[in-house]
């Protein structure tokens, strides 16, 4: 702890960990814990009176901030000060959405300004079907999300987002496109990512076999590196650029979401940007204890951190938020998968909890018989849409909705085994195998509707929970030096490295 108040708040959360409360008593009972965790914003209702966390610690979170400076980190990350320290760097992805400081508004405006000239021109022409986006991770995932859950009721061309450096995923996409009508969107930060350039070299060959007679001129280049850009042979006008301090996993909302621009129209991304806009702008003055995107964050630090509940599952209520886990599982644990300071110490505390989660109703039938009686009592956490996505019968949204609400209230509510025992007609050992612990922590997130609108605040939201979460620990949620790691060694793979004698065996059983 880096000083007095911090330490203060520090024990004081501490000592009310090892108090947990009754929570169905405490739900049903305190009506006070209502108004404080039951919020609504941007057309979203934010339900976290089911976690478990007692109205002290809610003090001593608030206190916590205070202490740490959470105040002037938020004003710094909005005014495009340094907040990445092991970079050097600011984060600059809500100057994408507006406002942008005097150092990126150049990278900002020309990147913004070609997505929507790009974007235009595409949707204009009756020559182009199909889009291959090629990227890898924020790249990849932002981008694939935006379209799973708001390109269905596209009018645009058709986008198909690779990742994975497996030629599988590449050569599913090639065999649903034309080559003479596809246009192909090549996304890297530095325009060297090892899976991202292979993947398009392979899609410039595919291109040229299908008698295109200048492959790279079907090209557009979205990157905040445009010389290596036009090196690689992509026209000026092709190239997206966008500013060095976004990292991938915020990037959706600048050149790199040209994707939704192009199926829907620039009108979506405008209206999905000025959704995460107004969720800036309340995360950016709201007092703390009133703060949605601050309030979630501290609350994640209690379990995690002070609770020590190691997972937190996301389930997305609605067949258009299906990708939101895998996004999440980004967002948060490359964010905040530390174990040292933003001061570069060591921590001896539990930083981010694990993020997993799938689809209701599926799950239901897959994990949840664990979420209710298993040994574990982490977090859940329900993200559902109040208006149905489809035309068909009511009765498929009321189960959906009916679901989502039900599995919070049997989480809280559980089963005793004197319940048990009249349902197992006097079985003691069938009334054990039936009874449920209850007192289950979760939290529910209620769209009205899921618009661009409602989906950049959703997003943003998590984003701004993911930063205060990080502020409150003491991290650093911009950086990703495990990613690199990771990068580095198979890299050293390709160079002759020398390995460890199991890896080195895998290598060479399988030719490598």
């Amino acid at each position: 702890m880096s000083g007095r108040g911090e330490l203060k708040a520090w024990q004081a959360l501490r000592a009310a960990a090892a108090a947990p409360i009754d929570l169905a008593t405490t739900v049903a009972q305190d009506a006070g814990r209502r108004a404080a965790l039951i919020h609504a914003l941007a057309g979203i209702y934010f339900d976290f009176s089911k976690l478990a966390v007692p109205a002290g610690a809610l003090q001593d979170l608030a206190a916590l901030a205070d202490a740490v400076g959470f105040d002037a980190a938020r004003a710094a990350l909005f005014a495009g000060e340094v907040v990445n320290r092991s970079e050097n760097r600011a984060a600059t992805h809500p100057a994408e959405r507006g406002g942008a400081p005097a150092a990126v508004a150049r990278a900002v405006s020309d990147g913004q300004m070609r997505l929507r000239t790009v974007a235009a021109v595409l949707r204009d022409d009756p020559g182009v079907r199909d889009v291959i986006h090629i990227g890898i991770g924020g790249s990849a995932l932002g981008p694939a999300l935006l379209l799973d859950a708001l390109g269905y009721h596209g009018d645009g061309p058709r986008v198909h987002v690779v990742a994975n450096i497996d030629g599988v995923a590449l050569e599913r996409a090639l065999a649903a496109c034309d080559p003479g009508a596809t246009r192909v969107i090549v996304v890297s930060k530095t325009f060297t990512t090892l899976e991202t350039m292979t993947n398009a070299a392979s899609a410039l060959d595919w291109l040229a076999a299908g008698g295109v007679d200048n492959p790279r001129g079907r090209c557009i280049a979205v990157t905040a590196a445009p010389d290596r850009a036009a090196a690689w042979g992509v026209a000026a006008a092709d190239i997206l650029p966008f500013a060095e301090t976004v990292g991938g996993r915020y990037s959706l909302w600048s050149a790199v979401g040209l994707p939704l621009a192009i199926r829907c129209g620039v009108a979506a991304f405008d209206a999905l940007q000025a959704g995460a806009a107004a969720v800036d702008a309340h995360f950016a003055s709201a007092p703390f204890a009133a703060n949605v995107p601050a309030l979630a964050g501290a609350l994640d630090v209690w379990a995690a951190t002070f609770m020590g509940r190691a997972t937190r599952s996301v389930f997305a209520y609605d067949e258009r938020l299906r990708l939101l886990p895998a996004f999440l599982q980004q967002l948060e644990m490359e964010s905040n998968g530390k174990r040292v300071s933003a001061d570069g110490g060591p921590v001896d505390y539990p930083t981010a909890a694990i993020t997993w989660g799938g689809t209701g109703t599926d799950a239901q039938h897959a994990v949840f018989q664990l979420l209710h009686q298993g040994t574990h009592a982490d977090p859940v956490e329900f993200v559902a849409v109040r208006e149905p996505g489809h035309a068909l019968a009511a009765a498929h949204h009321r189960q959906l909705l009916g679901n989502a609400f039900a599995q919070g209230a049997a989480l809280l509510r559980g089963r005793s085994f004197d319940e048990a025992l009249a349902l197992a007609n006097g079985d003691r050992r069938i009334a054990a195998a039936r009874t449920f612990p209850g007192n289950r922590p979760s939290a529910t997130i209620l769209l009205d509707r899921l618009d661009p609108a409602t989906l950049g605040a959703l997003l943003a939201f998590y984003e701004h929970r993911t930063f205060t979460a990080a502020t409150l620990l003491g991290i650093n949620p911009f950086d990703q030096w495990g990613v690199e790691l990771g990068k580095e060694m198979a890299n050293a793979l390709d160079g002759g490295g020398s390995f460890d004698p199991s890896t080195a065996a895998l290598i060479a059983r399988a030719g490598l």
